[in-house]
Order: structure tokens, then sequence, then C-alpha cells
């Protein structure tokens, strides 16, 4: 047992040995950061370092790198988390142990229940529906929306630079997670996509929780998928198919490239058939 652990081990370590954490400027001091899990975000202003999302712990040592190539003179001084998933808050406690950490209070109250979840990673500063502050020029609000994705959603707007971080509000190109078992809901997802798409305009860019850059055209373009698959499924549902029926008959060619490794379109259709969408 012992052998076999320790050869297990250092897979489980090397799993992100060949992510680069790469960067996308924005604006002035704002930049889009990928790597593996949730697309970040970061303003960097001298000794001040905002991170939106912190991936994996695995990753710190690659975020910090990156933050320094970019002029940071220090290491994270403020953490937004913009929900509870491991994918976006994984590097917490690597990456802002003992700094600002703001999340919605309902990310605090699930985190805090994972006895597993490093306690100085928690959110430190919780708000329930908005919160303001000012950073490198940048005036960056935070704005909680009703259950969707999951039951503790914000959204992070960068104001003068017209820049949005949507978090997992937003699955650029593929089907999205509707993680129901932490309060999402499809119809609520359905509508703070509307919400938000009315307080873009043709210049925002959007950075999605997963995905290329974007912009209004790509969110409307995510919005027409989920309500038009949302009443093809619907439509099985109604007229006496059974899920696994519902399966079988899919959703048509126009939404094949919407699949993805985790949310394929089987599981897609999963999630709509039991949505409530009244």
């Amino acid at each position: 047992m012992l052998a076999l652990l320790l050869t297990v081990m250092p897979l489980q370590a090397d799993r992100f040995k060949d992510v680069q954490v790469q960067h996308t400027e924005l604006a002035q001091d704002l930049y889009m950061l990928t790597g593996a899990g949730g697309n970040m975000a970061t303003v960097i202003a001298g000794d001040k370092v905002l991170l939106v999302d912190s991936q994996y712990a695995e990753l710190a040592d690659k975020i910090k790198a990156k933050l320094s190539e970019l002029g940071a003179k220090a290491g994270v001084t403020t953490l937004v988390n913009t929900h509870l998933h491991g994918d976006h808050v994984g590097g917490n406690s690597q990456l802002a142990g003992g700094v600002d950490i703001i999340a919605h209070h309902n990310v605090l109250s699930r985190l805090a229940q994972d006895s597993k979840f490093p306690r100085n990673g928690l959110p430190n500063i919780t708000f329930k529906q908005q919160l303001k502050f000012t950073l490198g020029g940048q005036t960056i609000r935070l704005d909680y929306l009703p259950p969707s994705h999951t039951d503790g959603d914000i959204v992070v707007w960068f104001e003068q630079a017209n820049v949005v971080h949507f978090g997992d509000l937003l699955f650029e190109g593929r089907f999205p997670f509707i993680d129901t078992n932490n309060g999402g809901s499809v119809k609520g997802y359905i509508d703070n996509t509307q919400t938000l798409l009315g307080m873009l305009n043709e210049q925002t860019k959007v950075i999605p929780g997963h995905g290329q850059l974007t912009d209004k055209a790509g969110v409307q373009r995510s919005l027409d998928m989920m309500q038009a698959t949302l009443a093809i499924v619907q439509g099985y549902k109604a007229a006496g198919l059974t899920e696994q029926q519902a399966i079988e008959k899919g959703l048509g060619p126009q939404w094949q490239s919407w699949h993805w490794n985790f949310i394929t379109e089987q599981r897609w259709i999963k999630t709509l058939y039991h949505a409530d969408v009244n």
C-alpha cells in the first residue's frame, strides 16, 4: 500500500506541471490571467495587488511568478472569490492567507463547513448585495446575483476600464454547469444572464469563468443557446418523453460545438430536463 501511495502522490503533485499562466492586458494595470481552472483577473498598482479567483493550490507559485512579471512589488493584497468552487478558491491560502479575502456571505458559509478547506483561506470580508472599493485608478464593484450557478455568485466590474469578470455565470462557448447541490438554478442562470446583458455595451470586455475573453455578443450567444436548448428539452418532457429518451433524441447539430468534457450534451440535457422553470 505504501509503495502505491508513493507512486500516486507524485502524479497528483505533477498534474499541472505543464500548465503555463498566461496574461492578456485589458487596460493599464488590468489583466486577465489563464492557467487551469477558472479564469482570473488582476489589478497591479505598485505594492497593491488585487486578484480575482485563485485557481488551484498547486499553481500558486506560477501565479505569483506571473504577477511579479507584470510588475507586482508584493504578493496579493486583496483576493476576491467569485464563488465557492475549488478551481476558483483552491489557491486562497497559498496566495492570500492573512490578507483580505472577499466573497459573498454564502461562500464563507459553505466553505466553512468543509473541514478540509484551509482556515486561513476562508473569506474574511463578506457582503450580501454589493461592495465597492478603489485600486490603481479603478473603481471595483462587486455585485451579488440571485442563485444561478450557485447561491453565492458575484460579478466583478472594473468600472473605468469597462471590463467585467462574470465568474461562472458565463462559460464562453460551452454548456454551463448549474450546481443545484450548492443552490444553483437553471431559471436563475438564464434570468441573471439577461440582467447582465442589459448592463453591457458594445465595448465591454467580458471575462468568463471559463473560455475565451468575450463581449456582449458572446453573452447574447450563450443566452440564445440556453433558451433554445431549454425549449427543446422542455418540449420533449411535455410530449411525455423520459429523460433517457430525451438524451437519445439529443439537441441537434446546431448545439454540438457547445459540448465539452465536463458538461457534455447528455449532462446538459439532464440538467434541463429537471429544471424548475416556473
